[in-house]
């Protein structure tokens, strides 16, 4: 009894102090004029509401048991290929790919240029999960039945098409992401976060020039979109893989040892840079805004090593070493002062 007691109290002195914090930020915010007064006492009158919401952990739960469901499909088909048979399992996928889309579809309220979001949230889950278990069964397909012969691109064009459909039709972000996966696929290297670093861009530099071209074309699209107001909330999505995409692709080609080659590339890097410095004040997103400030500071860096390259420090190798400290110390002071300036600016 007395160790829940003193539990209790814990928890409770860890409630009062967050509490109090959580009070002095809003007050703090309405001091400097970022909120109005109206909305001032709305957050008071909320919070003392004593609200806590579960729905950030009911959405994780949703996504890691859409994950496990298609794993332990992707387990069971493994290890009973033998016993179920091609046919057997083709079927309970397409049966089960038919039932997810019946209830997508109706309950979507169609197509919209606009975002459209389901009465319930467990239907874009269903979207995903139904799309997830399309491209295992059309990969299937190829893979046991050479449905598209030789032509293997196929098989990843046709469920990249189904993913875009799918993204735009049921406006599912999650879709998106593999449907833009599926295109960087087709074309020939991985965009998933694990695999981006992965790819041969330095001994394969027609797939470095194809990754750039495909990253400028899905920063081209997301001003197109702005233009004719079709799902401008996907612009984020696009950008992110957008800059990824061209700036990994882009620092890989600037340790080239082709004479002067690099400089080509420092100077797309630049101009990369500095669209999306510009673009992640205009949208407000902090995690391109830190993306842009990291890979441009690589490139920095690696600028200034293949001009120092050719310099003989023998004679200043104490001043470099003096210097590459606060180089770094001073990066990271830069680092930090853009993060809280771009915080304010954002804020206002």
């Amino acid at each position: 009894m007395k160790e829940k007691s003193v539990e209790r109290a814990i928890f409770d002195a860890y409630s009062h102090s967050m509490s109090r914090i959580r009070e002095q930020s809003t007050q703090n915010l309405f001091e400097k004029n970022f909120i109005t007064k109206e909305q001032f006492e709305q957050i008071k009158e909320y919070r003392s509401l004593n609200i806590f919401s579960l729905h950030a952990e009911l959405k994780m739960l949703l996504y890691l048991s859409i994950l496990a469901f298609t794993s332990g499909i992707g387990i069971l088909i493994y290890e009973n290929i033998d016993t179920i048979g091609h046919i057997a399992i083709l079927s309970l996928l397409l049966i089960v790919i038919v039932v997810c889309f019946y209830f997508c579809f109706k309950n979507s309220k169609g197509f919209q240029k606009t975002e459209a979001v389901f009465e319930n949230p467990v239907l874009d889950y269903l979207v995903l999960t139904a799309n997830i278990l399309t491209c295992i069964f059309i990969g299937y397909l190829q893979f046991q039945y050479e449905l598209f012969g030789k032509h293997y691109g196929l098989a990843t064009l046709i469920p990249t098409i189904v993913s875009f459909f799918c993204a735009y039709y049921f406006d599912n972000k999650g879709v998106l992401s593999i449907a833009i996966t599926g295109l960087g696929a087709y074309i020939g290297f991985s965009v998933t976060p694990q695999d981006l670093l992965n790819n041969d861009f330095y001994s394969n530099q027609s797939l470095s020039y194809s990754a750039i071209i495909l990253g400028v074309l899905l920063a081209v699209w997301t001003i197109y979109s702005d233009r004719i107001n079709l799902k401008t909330h996907f612009k984020l999505v696009y950008l992110t893989f957008a800059l990824h995409i061209i700036s990994i692709a882009v620092l890989s080609n600037m340790t080239n040892e082709y004479y002067g080659f690099w400089l080509i590339f420092s100077a797309l890097l630049a101009g990369s840079s500095y669209y999306f410095y510009r673009i992640s004040y205009r949208v407000k997103a902090i995690s391109l805004y830190v993306f842009t400030i990291v890979y441009a500071y690589i490139g920095i860096s690696i600028f200034l090593f293949r001009i120092f390259e050719n310099v003989d420090f023998s004679d200043l190798w104490q001043l470099f070493i003096l210097l590459l400290p606060l180089y770094f110390i001073g990066s990271i002071v830069l680092f930090i002062k853009l993060i809280k300036n771009f915080n304010k600016e954002i804020a206002l």
